[in-house]
C-alpha cells in the first residue's frame, strides 16, 4: 500500500525502462519514490492521481543561485516569499547566496542566523553558500564543516559594503585555503580595473550601461580564475556567464583537465540588448544582457557542453531601488527577479530553438543537483518525491501582480511564456497547486511550509560533477 501514485503519459524517469519521457506510474511512500511501473499497473495506494493530457511529470528544478536576502534586507526578499515563488515555478530546492543579507554568511554564527530564519518559513528545500571576503580568509574551514556548499567571492565590488571583493592576492589565498580542505569556490568574475576604465556618466540609454560592463571585464577575470585553478588545484565555478567571447577560453581550460565549471542564466538566454528600451531598468543586471548574437552563442555553449548548467541568479530589490531613479541605469539596482519564471522562460527559448524539454531539465535540475552534490533533480527509485506536473505547451502572459516574489518587479513582465506549473510536490506533499481555471492567473493553494534545510554532507571533491549531456 503506497501513500501516493502519480500516473502520466509522459514521465521523465530515465532510470526506469526508457530514456526521456515515457508513460509511467510513480509510487511514493514516506516522501520517497518506491517504484516506477507501467502507467496502468495495478498499484494499491491511499491516493491515486492521473495527470491530464498535456501535463508531464518531471523532477523539481534545483536552483543553485538565489539571493533571498534574509535577515537584514527582508524588505527586498525573504524565505517565506522566495520559497513560495520557487514552489510556484516548479523549483523544489534552492541554494541561497551569502549576500545581500545582513550579516552576510561569512561566519558560522551568520549561517546559524540564516538557518533560524529559514527553518520555520521554507516551502521548499534550502541550502546555503558561504562567502569569502578579505576579513574571513584563513578561517573558511569552520563554515565548510558547518555545511555550506562552497564559498562565493567577488573579483570586483559587489554593490554592498559588507561583502567586499577579493584582490588578486586575496583570491589566490582563498583558493589555496579552499583547495586545502576540498572545498568549492564560486566566483562573480568581472575585472575591477576594466570596469573602472569603462565608466561613463550613466543615464537612461541601455547601450551606455552595457559599455560600462564590457566583455573584456569577464574575459580578464575568468582568465585570472583559470590561472589560480591551475596553480592551486581548487575546484572553481564561474557564476552567471554573460559574455560568449569567453567560451573558447573555458573550453580550453576544460580540455586541459582543470576543474572549472560555468553557469548562465535565464535572462541571458531569453533577452537581447537590441530589445531593451532605454530607461527599462528592470533589465539591469551585472554582468549585463548582451546582444542577440551573443545570446545565440551562449545557447551553443550549452549544447556543446562548455556551459554546464542554468541557474536563476534571482537577485531582487525593492521597487524603489529597481525602478525609482527615472530610468537611470547607473543608479538602479542591478539584478533580475526570475526565480518563479526561470523554468518557463528557459523552456520558451529552448522550445523555439528545437531543444527538448529533457535537455532543459538536465541543465536546471540534474546538472545543478550534481554540481552541489545533492541526490535531487531526478525521478528514480530511492529518490525524494520532489516532482512537478508541468504543461509544456500551455502559454501564459506574465503579470507581475500574480508573482509570489516580495517585490513584484520583473524583466519578464508582459512576456508570453510557454510551460505552466500545475502542481509541485515536495517529498510527496503538495506545496503548490493551481486552483480553478488555468486560463487565469495561477492561485496557490494554502500549504504550510514543508522545506528542509540542507547541508553539504560530503567533501566537494567527492561529489557528483554535472553529468555529460
Amino acid at each position: 500500500m503506497y501513500d501516493l501514485v502519480i500516473r502520466s503519459d509522459r514521465v521523465l524517469a530515465p532510470d526506469a525502462w526508457a530514456p526521456g519521457f515515457a508513460p509511467a506510474a510513480v509510487a511514493i511512500t514516506a516522501g520517497v519514490i518506491r517504484a516506477i511501473e507501467p502507467r496502468d499497473a495495478a498499484l494499491e495506494s491511499r491516493l491515486d492521481i492521473t495527470l491530464p493530457a498535456g501535463q508531464v511529470l518531471q523532477p523539481g528544478v534545483v536552483d543553485t543561485h538565489v539571493h533571498v536576502n534574509e535577515p537584514g534586507r527582508t524588505d527586498w526578499e525573504g524565505f517565506a516569499s522566495a520559497t513560495r515563488a520557487a514552489a510556484a515555478g516548479g523549483v523544489t530546492t534552492i541554494v541561497d547566496m551569502p549576500l545581500n543579507s545582513i550579516p552576510p554568511t561569512t561566519t558560522v554564527a551568520a549561517l546559524e542566523l540564516k538557518r533560524q530564519a529559514a527553518a520555520p518559513q521554507a516551502t521548499v528545500n534550502v541550502g546555503f553558500w558561504g562567502g569569502a571576503i578579505p576579513a574571513n580568509l584563513g578561517s573558511l574551514e569552520p563554515l565548510h564543516d558547518a555545511g555550506v556548499f562552497g564559498f562565493k567571492a567577488f573579483l570586483s565590488p559587489s554593490g554592498v559594503d559588507e561583502f567586499p571583493h577579493l584582490s588578486p592576492a586575496e583570491l589566490e589565498a582563498a583558493a589555496t585555503e579552499i583547495a586545502g580542505f576540498g572545498g568549492l569556490l564560486v566566483v562573480h568574475a568581472e575585472d575591477p580595473d576594466v570596469l573602472e576604465s569603462s565608466q561613463n556618466a550613466g543615464g537612461s540609454h541601455y547601450r551606455d550601461f552595457v559599455a560600462t560592463r564590457p566583455d573584456a571585464a569577464e574575459d580578464a577575470a575568468i582568465s585570472r580564475v583559470i590561472d589560480v585553478v591551475r596553480r592551486t588545484g581548487v575546484r572553481a565555478h564561474i557564476l552567471h556567464l554573460s559574455s560568449a567571447q569567453v567560451l573558447p577560453r573555458l573550453a580550453a581550460a576544460r580540455a586541459e583537465g582543470l576543474p572549472v565549471t560555468v553557469e548562465t542564466c535565464p535572462h541571458y538566454l531569453s533577452f537581447a540588448a537590441e530589445g531593451i528600451a532605454d530607461g527599462a531598468t528592470a533589465f539591469k543586471c551585472c554582468p549585463p544582457i548582451r546582444d542577440a548574437a551573443n545570446r545565440d552563442l551562449l545557447w551553443q555553449g550549452l549544447e556543446d557542453g562548455v556551459i554546464d548548467l542554468i541557474a536563476s541568479d534571482h537577485s531582487p530589490a525593492t521597487r524603489e531601488l529597481k525602478l525609482g531613479h527615472g530610468g537611470d541605469f547607473g543608479l538602479a539596482w542591478g539584478g533580475i527577479s526570475g526565480l518563479q519564471l526561470s523554468l518557463p522562460a528557459v523552456w520558451t527559448a529552448a522550445r523555439a530553438r528545437g531543444v527538448e524539454l529533457e535537455q532543459v531539465l538536465h541543465w536546471m535540475a540534474g546538472a545543478t543537483a550534481g554540481f552541489v552534490g545533492l541526490p535531487a533533480g531526478r525521478i528514480a527509485v530511492g529518490a525524494a518525491a520532489d516532482l512537478v506536473a508541468f504543461a509544456p505547451d500551455e502559454a501564459f502572459t506574465v503579470n507581475v501582480d500574480t508573482l509570489r516574489h516580495k517585490n513584484r518587479v520583473s524583466a519578464f513582465d508582459g512576456a508570453t511564456l510557454f510551460g505552466r506549473v500545475h502542481t509541485t510536490w515536495l517529498a510527496g506533499d503538495v506545496v503548490y497547486a493551481v486552483d480553478g481555471d488555468t486560463s487565469g492567473p495561477p492561485v496557490a493553494s494554502a500549504r504550510p511550509p514543508a522545506g528542509r534545510l540542507l547541508s553539504a554532507r560530503q567533501p566537494p571533491s567527492a561529489r557528483q560533477p554535472p553529468s555529460a549531456r
